[in-house]
């Protein structure tokens, strides 16, 4: 959050009770001038707000107290030393840290850099970056098996683009260079902008697309879900139609997050929040309607079944109880957050 009449960030730590209220941790906010940030149980990683520095704050497992345990001046990874530090995810072992670098690749075009992370300070080191990209906006969503990720962006309803990679084993994330995809067939006259993309526990990867009309580049309806599957080499394949799958209600897209048990797909848009059902290949279905009518711009599950989602015109931190079968407003929400920039969980237990 960034504070009223303040340029500098801070970080707003809560413990989440059973039925998802929030109670701010004793000594916080801590100053941290940090936007996107990432968990692995024993440190939070924040991007610096001056796009040179990685922070690492370790986390107390008493208190969830942040300390600055070290910096890491990612820039310097660059031999030109330019790009900017960007969106944070870790991967599913906590071991490599995942920093989409604005400008890195001959200072014009985006990549992924992958950092090997120091377990006992929490300092990065440099493994290599993808090939650069100008279109890359978000980190990429990476499979339970810990090995293939995806991303997709679409900009302007002009240039799209899904994009396939692979972890070795050091934890560098390079490109897949055979990677095929294959889309819905659209409506006729129309292609897909495709977006977004949140991986399940199986091997599926759901993608918000939006149908575009082919002559003008203008939106044809609202944004649609679809699901892919991942094969054995990495390659996305659908069996959805656009005739099947569900119309969302959120606006333009602007994030999607799925629960940790894959049933379920939170997509925030400009017009709000909405949740659906994701079954795997099969089409995902519609859920939920608006949730929240303010625009979501980003979001996080934990393992109790709640979800945050954080309002940056707005001002506000939504958190909702929802299973399969029932949705809840916590107590107390929305809270009023001044400026929310980024939100991430912690499930306990943390390790040391």
């Amino acid at each position: 959050m960034t504070p009223p009449n303040s340029s500098v960030n801070e970080i707003v730590g809560y413990a989440a009770a059973a039925n998802g209220s929030l109670t701010q941790l004793p000594g916080s906010p801590w100053t941290a001038d940090v936007t996107s940030m990432a968990v692995n149980g024993k440190y939070l990683f924040g991007a610096n707000q001056n796009g040179v520095y990685i922070d690492a704050y370790h986390m107390n497992a008493t208190s969830g107290a942040l300390s600055l345990w070290s910096q890491t001046d990612v820039a310097k990874m660059n031999p030109s030393d330019c790009g900017h530090s960007g969106d944070l995810v870790l991967d599913h072992t906590g071991a490599t840290l995942y920093d989409l670098d604005f400008d890195d690749d001959g200072c014009a075009n985006n990549d992924y850099r992958s950092l090997k992370i120091n377990s006992s300070v929490g300092s990065l080191s440099n493994l290599g970056t993808t090939q650069g990209n100008t279109w890359l906006t978000s980190t990429p969503t990476i499979l339970a098996n810990n090995v293939y990720a995806y991303s997709a962006s679409c900009l302007g309803n002009m240039y799209w683009g899904v994009w396939g990679y692979k972890r070795q084993s050091n934890g560098d994330l390079t490109d897949l260079t055979s990677f095929t995809r294959t889309l819905p067939t659209p409506k006729s006259g129309d292609f897909w902008c495709p977006s977004n993309p949140a991986a399940d526990p199986t091997g599926h990867v759901a993608i918000v697309m939006q149908p575009v009309v082919a002559d003008s580049f203008s939106s044809d309806g609202g944004a649609q879900i679809a699901s892919f599957t991942s094969d054995a080499n990495g390659n996305l394949t659908t069996t959805n139609t656009a005739a099947q799958m569900p119309v969302g209600s959120f606006g333009a897209p602007f994030a999607t997050s799925m629960s940790p048990s894959g049933k379920l797909l939170a997509v925030g848009g400009s017009a709000g929040l909405q949740v659906f059902h994701f079954n795997g290949a099969a089409t995902p279905t519609k859920y939920t309607g608006l949730l929240a009518n303010v625009e979501i711009d980003q979001m996080f599950w934990d393992k109790q079944n709640h979800l945050y989602a954080i309002s940056r015109p707005a001002g506000k931190l939504y958190v909702f109880t929802i299973t399969p079968t029932g949705v809840s407003q916590a107590p107390g929400s929305p809270h009023a957050i001044s400026s929310p920039q980024h939100v991430i969980v912690q499930p306990l237990p943390l390790y040391q």
